[in-house]
Formats: C-alpha cells, sequence, structure tokens
C-alpha cells in the first residue's frame, strides 16, 4: 500500500493552516483568556520538547538502548520536578530583565558581548542536526508512504512550506518583544495531536497486533529476547549519560526556553508544569514499548525508527497510518517553528545587532521584523544544507544525541547563574569553548566528514553504545574543567558582581543607588531619541511608564531610576541586553561618584524582601520576622517619622506622617525633600540644614490652620554608604497641647486681672468719689467763670475716671452666674437698644445701624449683658467708620444655634494682630481713648454664654475693607429652659 505524494502534501498544508487558524483565533482574541492563562495550556505548549525524535526515534531508541530510552522522558522530567530551585528562579529573572533566550541571559549574567555571541553560535550549529533530524524525519515518512525516491526534493518543500509558517507563527507583528499566545495556543494543539496520535499507534499495536495485555503477554513469553533486549542495556549501557543529557536539554535547549520562560503567559503555570509534564511525556512513552515489540512481530521491513509509521503500513490500516504521519509531521513542525523563532532573536540579538544597528530615522520596529523573518529563512535553509550534507544517511538517534551533547555544554553556565556567583566570563567563555571543540571533534566531524584521515577518528569515535557517551562526559569534563580552573583564578569586574547579585537565587541586594544625569521623562525620551529616533524613543518611554504605572511628569529620583531599569529591560527584550545595556549606558547615565551619591537601593532592597517573604526558611526568616516587626513598629509609631538619605531622599515617609500632613507615602517616598508639598518641604529643610538636633514648639500654618510642632533629628548610616550619613527625623505634634496652654494662661491672666481690677476699683472708687464732690462744689460756691469752667473740667475727668472704674468692677465680675443667665432674650430688642444708646453719644462719625435682626431669632442668656456685648462691638464698629457707612446686623439659625453677624464697612483689621484683639488692655485706639477692656469682656461673656466668637477681616475680599464679628449663641428651646421661664 502507498499513497501519492500530491495527497500528502495536501494533508500537510491542511494540518499547517489548521495550526495556523488555531493561532490566528487566539490571537484574535476568540478564546476565553482565562483558557489562554490556564495551566494545561501552558504545560501542553511543553510538549514541544517531543519532536519527532520522540515521535519516531525513541522506538529505534529503545530497540538500541532498552529501557534507556526512557531517559529522554525522565531527564526534561526530572528538570520539572525540581521546578521551584531551578526553573523558578530563571523564570523570574527573564521576566524581571525581559531575557528572551539562554544567549541573553549569559550576555546579561556576565555582561559581556562575547558571551552572547559565542552562545548563540554555539547553540546555532549544535542545534542544525536537530533541525536536520526533523526534516530528515519529514522526508523519509514521506518516502516510506509513497515509495518513491526525491526525498531531497520533498525536504526543501518541506522546508519551504515550514518558512512560511514560521514567519506567519512567530514574526508578523511589529513588536518583536510581546508574548505570541497564539503560537501558545497553537502548540499546545499541536502536542494533542501528537499525543493522541502515539497513543492510537500504541492502542492499535497492543489491541489489534496482539489482541490485548493477554495475547502480548503470551508473545513476550515466547520471545524472551525481545525483553532481554529491553533490560540488558541498563546494566551496562550508557543511560547515567542520557539522563544528564536529557535533563540538560529542559533549560539550555532554545525550544524549551523559549516556551518555559519566554513565552510564559502565567507564572504560576510553573507548579502544574512541574508534575503535568512528566505526566505528558509518560503517556507519550507507554506507546513505545508495544510498538517496538508490535514492529518485531510483524517483521516491518522499515528502521526500527519508523516502527511508528510502518505499522499502519503493514496492517493496512490507512487510517491509522495518516494518523501517524499527521503526529510526525506535528511533531517535526511544532518543533522547527520555535527553534527558529527562539534562534532567530538570537542571532538579531547578538550577531547582527552587535556589528550593524539601524539608523534613527527609520523605522527601527519594522526593519526588526523584516531582519527577523529574513533570519528565520536562512536558519531553516541552513538546516536544509546540513540535511544534504549528511545524505540522508544518518540514523535519527545519532543526529538527536549530536545535538543534546553540543547543547549540555551550555548546562554548567545555566547552573552558576542561579548558585555560583564567583563564575565570570572568562571562565565561562574558556568553558564553552574547550567543551565544544571537543564535542565538535568527537560527535560533529565523525557526521559530515568523508576525509580518510579522519574516517579512523570517526570509526573510533562513531555512535554507538561504547563509545558516543564517552565523548560526551570529555566534552562537558573539559568545560567544567576549563570554567571552574579559570573563574577561580581571575577576578570579576563590578558590573559581573552586580549582575552576579541580580541573578542570585538567595541574594535580595541591588545594584548601587545612584544619581542621574536626567531629571524627567522628557528628558529621557529626548536621550534616546539620538539611537532609537523619536518616535520609537517616544514611544519606549511611554511603554515603561504604563508598565511602572508612573505618570509622564514623574521626578521622583527612585521611581526614575526603576524608569532607566524598565527601559533597559524593555529594549532588551526588542534588542538583547547587551544592546539594551550599551544605549542605556550611554544615553542614560549615572553621575560620576564624586558628583553624586552611591549608597544600595533600600526600596528595591524592600521589594525583593516582600517578593521573597513567603520564601524565606530557618534563619533568613526568622530576620525578616524582626525586619518586619521593626519597620511595623516605626510604621504604627505615633509620631512622625521621616529618613533622608545623606542627598535628601526620602527613605521612609510613616503613617502618623502621613495623618500629620496629609501627604500620602506613595507620593513621597523616592523623592527629594525639596520636592513635597508646601509648608512642609521649607519647615524640614530649614531644619535639615540647622545645626541644632531638636526645634521646639515650631509654628506651621497648613491650610489656613495653626500647627505647633516639636522636631528632632539624628544621623544614621545608609547601607552600603560608610562615608556619609543620611538622616531620620521625628515630628510631634504639639497642637492640642499648646492650646491647652494657651487657654491655660490666658485663664489665668484673666483671673489675676479679675483681682488686679477689683482692688483698683475699690481703691480709686472713694478718693474719685471725694474728688467729684469738691469738684461739684467748687462749681456751685465759686462766681469765677475760670473757676467753674476748671470744675466741670475736674468732673468730667471724674466720670472718665468712674467709667473705667465700671469697667474694671464690670471685668472683675465676668464668670459670674446670674439668675436671669437663661431668660429669653430677643436679639432684634436687644440691638434696638444698643442702637438707641450709642446715639446718645454724638462723638464720632456719623454712620447709619441697619438692624435685620429677627425677632423670632431667639437665645437663651442675660439681655442686659448681651446688650452690653452690642455695645462694644458697634461702638468699635462706628470709631473704624467713616461718615455715612453702614453698620449692619443680621441673625441667621439652625436647628441648635443662632448666628449674630456684627458687619461694618471700616478699614478692617490686620491679620498681625487679629490672634491679640481679646487679650485686656490691648487696644489699637489713639492712647487716652480706649482702655482695651471691651474686646476683652465682650470674649468672656459670649464665653459665659457657652458661644463662640469669630472675625472674618476683610469682610469684602474684593475692596479689601470691613470687619464681620459673628457670634454663635445656643437658641432658646422651652424643653430646656422650663415651660414658664
Amino acid at each position: 500500500m502507498s499513497f501519492e505524494l500530491s495527497h500528502l502534501l495536501l494533508v500537510s498544508i491542511l494540518y499547517l493552516l489548521t495550526l495556523f487558524g488555531v493561532a490566528w483565533v487566539t490571537e484574535r482574541g476568540m478564546l476565553p483568556r482565562a483558557l489562554l492563562q490556564h495551566p494545561a495550556v501552558y504545560t501542553l505548549s511543553l510538549g514541544v520538547y517531543a519532536s519527532a525524535w520522540a515521535f519516531y526515534g525513541t522506538v529505534g531508541l529503545a530497540y538500541e538502548y532498552g529501557y534507556g530510552f526512557l531517559t529522554y522522558y525522565l531527564g526534561v522530567c526530572g528538570a520539572f520536578l525540581l521546578a521551584p530551585v531551578l526553573l523558578g528562579p530563571i523564570l523570574r529573572i527573564t521576566r524581571t530583565y525581559q531575557l528572551s533566550s539562554l544567549a541573553d541571559l549569559f550576555a546579561f549574567r556576565f555582561r559581556s558581548t562575547l558571551a552572547g555571541t559565542l552562545t548563540t553560535l554555539c547553540m546555532l550549529i549544535g542545534v542544525l542536526p536537530l533541525l536536520a533530524l526533523q526534516i530528515q524525519a519529514v522526508a523519509d515518512s514521506v518516502q516510506i508512504l509513497t515509495q518513491e525516491t526525491g526525498q531531497n526534493a520533498v525536504a526543501l518543500g518541506f522546508c519551504v512550506l515550514i518558512t512560511l509558517f514560521a514567519i506567519l507563527f512567530g514574526a508578523r507583528h511589529i513588536s518583536t518583544r510581546e508574548k505570541h499566545e497564539g503560537l501558545v495556543m497553537a502548540i499546545a494543539f499541536e502536542s494533542l495531536v501528537k499525543l493522541v496520535a502515539i497513543g492510537a499507534v500504541g492502542l492499535y499495536a497492543l489491541y489489534g497486533v496482539f489482541g490485548g495485555p493477554a495475547g502480548l503477554e503470551s508473545w513476550l513469553a515466547y520471545n524472551q529476547q525481545a525483553l532481554q533486549t529491553l533490560h540488558s542495556p541498563l546494566q551496562e549501557g550508557p543511560w547515567r549519560t542520557l539522563l544528564l543529557v536529557f535533563f540538560a536539554a529542559a533549560i539550555v535547549m532554545p525550544h524549551m526556553y523559549h516556551m518555559a520562560f519566554t513565552e510564559n503567559l502565567n507564572p504560576r503555570a510553573m507548579a502544574t508544569a512541574s508534575w503535568g509534564l512528566p505526566l505528558f511525556l509518560l503517556l507519550i512513552s507507554l506507546a513505545v514499548p508495544p510498538i517496538l515489540w508490535a514492529g518485531l512481530h510483524l517483521g516491518i521491513p522499515t528502521n526500527p525508527e519508523y516502527f511508528t509509521l510502518g505499522l499502519g503500513v503493514a496492517a493496512g490500516a490507512d487510517w491509522l497510518t495518516l494518523l501517524a504521519f499527521i503526529g510526525g509531521l506535528s511533531a517535526a513542525s511544532g518543533l522547527i517553528i520555535v527553534v527558529t523563532l527562539a534562534l532567530s532573536g538570537m542571532v538579531l540579538n547578538h550577531l547582527v545587532l552587535p556589528v550593524y544597528q539601524p539608523s534613527a530615522e527609520n523605522n527601527i520596529y519594522r526593519w526588526l521584523l523584516w531582519t527577523r523573518r529574513t533570519l528565520i529563512a536562512a536558519i531553516i535553509m541552513a538546516s536544509y544544507g546540513f540535511y544534504r550534507l549528511l545524505g540522508a544517511e544518518q540514523d535519527l538517534a545519532n543526529l538527536g544525541i549530536a545535538s543534546f551533547v553540543a547543547t549540555v555544554q551550555f548546562l554548567p553556565g545555566a547552573l552558576s547563574v542561579l548558585y555560583w556567583q564567583q563564575a565570570n566570563r572568562r571562565g565561562f567563555i574558556g568553558g564553552l569553548i574547550a567543551g565544544m571543540l571537543v564535542w565538535a571533534i568527537t560527535l560533529l566531524l565523525p557526521l559530515v566528514t568523508e576525509v580518510t584521515g579522519l574516517q579512523i577518528l570517526g570509526q573510533t569515535l562513531s555512535f554507538n553504545a561504547d563509545t558516543w557517551h564517552l565523548a560526551a562526559i570529555a566534552s562537558l569534563a573539559a568545560n567544567i574543567f576549563a570554567f571552574t580552573s579559570i573563574s577561580l583564578f581571575t577576578q570579576r569586574s563590578r558590573e559581573e558582581q552586580s549582575a552576579a547579585e541580580a541573578c542570585s537565587v538567595d541574594n535580595v541586594s541591588r545594584p548601587q543607588r545612584r544619581e542621574l544625569i536626567a531629571d524627567s521623562p522628557q528628558e529621557f525620551a529626548q536621550q534616546l531619541a539620538k539611537p532609537l529616533g523619536n518616535k520609537t524613543a517616544q514611544q519606549e518611554v511611554e511603554q515603561a511608564l504604563r508598565d511602572l504605572q508612573l505618570p509622564f511628569d514623574e521626578r521622583r529620583p527612585y521611581a526614575l531610576r526603576r524608569l532607566r531599569d524598565r527601559l533597559e529591560a524593555n529594549l532588551s527584550g526588542l534588542m538583547g541586553p547587551s544592546v539594551a545595556q550599551e544605549i542605556i549606558s550611554t544615553f542614560l547615565p549615572f553621575k560620576l561618584a564624586r558628583e553624586g551619591y552611591i549608597t544600595e537601593d533600600i526600596h528595591f532592597i524592600e521589594n525583593r524582601l516582600e517578593d521573597y517573604h513567603s520564601r524565606l526558611t530557618g534563619l533568613a526568616a526568622e530576620l525578616d520576622g524582626l525586619r518586619r516587626y521593626h519597620r511595623q513598629t516605626l510604621q504604627d509609631l505615633p509620631m512622625g517619622v521621616c529618613s533622608l538619605a545623606k542627598d535628601n531622599e526620602v527613605l521612609m515617609w510613616n503613617r502618623a506622617m502621613q495623618a500629620l500632613t496629609g501627604i500620602s507615602a506613595e507620593s513621597v517616598v523616592g523623592s527629594r525633600l525639596d520636592d513635597i508639598e508646601a509648608p512642609w518641604n521649607e519647615l524640614l529643610g530649614r531644619f535639615v540644614s540647622d545645626q541644632s538636633a531638636h526645634l521646639h514648639k515650631q509654628k506651621l500654618v497648613v491650610k489656613g490652620q495653626t500647627q505647633w510642632l516639636n522636631l528632632h533629628k539624628a544621623a544614621i548610616d545608609e547601607p552600603g554608604n560608610v562615608v556619609s550619613s543620611g538622616l531620620v527625623l521625628l515630628i510631634e505634634d504639639q497642637t492640642e497641647t499648646q492650646m491647652l496652654e494657651e487657654e491655660l494662661m490666658h485663664s489665668e491672666r484673666l483671673a489675676s486681672i479679675g483681682r488686679l481690677a477689683a482692688g483698683v476699683a475699690h481703691e480709686i472708687g472713694n478718693p474719685v468719689t471725694g474728688i467729684a464732690c469738691l469738684a461739684q462744689n467748687l462749681r456751685e460756691e465759686s462766681d469765677q467763670p475760670e473757676a467753674r469752667e476748671m470744675a466741670d473740667q475736674v468732673m468730667e475727668q471724674t466720670r472718665r475716671i468712674s467709667r473705667i472704674v465700671q469697667s474694671l468692677v464690670n471685668f472683675a465680675h465676668v464668670g459670674s452666674r446670674h439668675n436671669n443667665s437663661n431668660e429669653r432674650v430677643d436679639l432684634a430688642s436687644c440691638t434696638s437698644e444698643a442702637i438707641h444708646l450709642l446715639s446718645l453719644n454724638r462723638q464720632g462719625p456719623e454712620v447709619i445701624y441697619v438692624n435685620l435682626c429677627n425677632p423670632e431669632h431667639v437665645v437663651a442668656g442675660d439681655s442686659q449683658r448681651l446688650v452690653q456685648v452690642l455695645i462694644n462691638l458697634l461702638g468699635n464698629a462706628r470709631d473704624a467708620s467713616n461718615n455715612a457707612d453702614t453698620i449692619t446686623i443680621s441673625t441667621r439659625q439652625n436647628e441648635h444655634q443662632v448666628l449674630l453677624h456684627v458687619e461694618d464697612q471700616g478699614s478692617g483689621i490686620d491679620k498681625a494682630i487679629m490672634d491679640r484683639l481679646f487679650e485686656p488692655f490691648f487696644t489699637t485706639k489713639q492712647p487716652g481713648t480706649g482702655t482695651g477692656l471691651g474686646l476683652a469682656l465682650v470674649y468672656s461673656i459670649i464665653e459665659e454664654h457657652y458661644g463662640q466668637i469669630t472675625i472674618d477681616s476683610p469682610a469684602d475680599p474684593i475692596l479689601q475693607r470691613g470687619t464681620r464679628f459673628i457670634i454663635t449663641l445656643p437658641r432658646y428651646s422651652v424643653l430646656s429652659n422650663g415651660a414658664n421661664a
């Protein structure tokens, strides 16, 4: 039975179109977001590991190495079972610094363009046998099904077809940095196809060929050699080396790195994949022994590697044959698409861009897109060239093992990224070169050379159970020896130390906190426009700001450092870490150490500790708990705490500080002290520059409210800075205490003045009365006009003394309760009486009194004393007014209070003396025209009535004139004062 080539071509195109359709539907948003981020999709996408070698070659591997074929699955499963300590940290580094490939990781860790370039070249050479394996598997399967020659033409057609689809899958968009959700879903679908196909073939082998488990057991009983073949290699074969090689593949193979880290849509899915992928590979591996035994039972004439395909042909089951062909095609195409997509990014970032960068006038995004498309095509064609070089004569196992042994050379470097900070670029490069040279001589040359002189070497180190694993061990040993020796005897650069700390699993330190030259996102965009162009630079800065959720007018130093780091990470994902680092360090540099500060970034340390909180154990967890306790103590301290760096950058702003200032910690932490809101910046800045460690009772007016503060400061050492120190400021709110002290002092002052007034009134009253009597007698008895006039003057002065004494007596009596202090008082009547009494005195300006008090607005109090209040207020208003000015008296009321307004059109009151108006003996009138007791008496009477008095001056803000006194008194209530009150 054979198939037509055209039919197989049609099936291949339809299947690839189906894959493309899955990707297209996904990227159009037609699938639920929850499905895309489901751990099962991520786990299935990792099934790209099962290439054509897994679908076809593992049967041949089982034929040659027995149960050793399981190492192909167990190795990668072991890596995923160690995900928390191996894959998880790499995922964190990849996502944080936008490292899209293994070359990016090494270039970032070792701060070396050469490390990335060498990794790319070695990976490209090492993966060529694996890509050639996929091409050969498809070409061989077509030749088996069609029974026709022309494999080279089939291979070329497949490469052209897969090039088109690889570009459509992974390089359709201008941005080369986003996650390819369509690719992830398509690869997950492809993994399901592989699982169904090989599962169907395995079940057919078990039930269709042997009739079920009983039939298989019976056949094995008569064919003990089949079981012997599976068991023997485990005792003496190279299964341990295979296990190590396939373990490394989970980390270093470009398609595994790309799907596990670069295309990870949900970091939490890694936990599911740690057991989900081993389960997936277990299901695939279960089909391998039945397929092998069925092929041996039926005597399938093909190579054991193609028993999966030949089983359907031998059994005459066309549907099974086509299903097996689609499974093999799916496995090969999926791997080629992902590998070429990953390799094209590596080549672009580490071979092309270090040599040539597009001009800033060009559209960089479009240039990168078309360059990557070209590289995808070039890599696939190079794989086809390697396939032709081999002449399609190698077993799939030979090609697969050669490729996997090449990539295992990157395992020491990958492990050193996480667990060996002493490793440096010289050691990594030396080890990689040594290992790859041994690999090339012992494994690559025997594949490709036909030179007679090398045939002996090829025969000596040929692919068989006795030699190839020795070559693998030798190459890895040479790598490790050179890597460790050179690293131990050479020094790391400062950049390498910083990168090593950033990559370390258990280290939370960070590159030093330094000052940037650019001080705003606008300057960032202006500087990046030089290498990237205006449009691209603006887009990158805006994208970084969106990623960090920062405003475009951000100026905080800490936020700008985060923005710089984010820009470097984003450009790393776009152009590779080496180019990104060069652009950022050149156009967004830090100030030199002598111009700025250098300390550790406390903010970053805090964030890293928060991220690692759930993973800390033992002493580290206890220390973190102690840190949290002390930090919580500072946060909850009922006193404002502000920590400053040497350059006055705010490092801490606790909750009490937020409540005191009304400024949130999120908006102020990381900014300079001068940039916080007024008047706090002026107060704190003055205190920082002051030599004194304490300032007491500092008056501060914030939004019209007066606050009294005690300030304290102490010098503290910043982490990583032994030259200079920062400051910690303590701010204590004394406003309430100050108000209580002032009230107490005012009460004591009033009491002392009252006692003085009573004494003065008693001592002066009698002599003044005597003087008045004598003056009256003199006026009555004297006939001389001069004497009578002098007597009148004496009597006038004695009356003035009497008024002063009466004021003193009234002031001395303030605070005493009268029997009628809760009577019903009509403020309109009181106002009319006060106006009438003032009208009897013709001295002063002629003003107009307007009584707008509502007769229904009544208060509880003493009417005579409230008339005294009104006389004082109206008299002062008249003295401050001009002729024909209006003085308005009005009332308003609410549920519990009546508000009495006394407003004039005078010159107003200077705000500088506003606080002293109610002090006894304080007056603004000319000497001899006022005692300074009137407003003090008013204040005392209003306080006696449980009221309040406030001043609004100027009353007219436009003309800047007039004064308004607002008196609040309790409203009269029959229920509260008695029915007959």
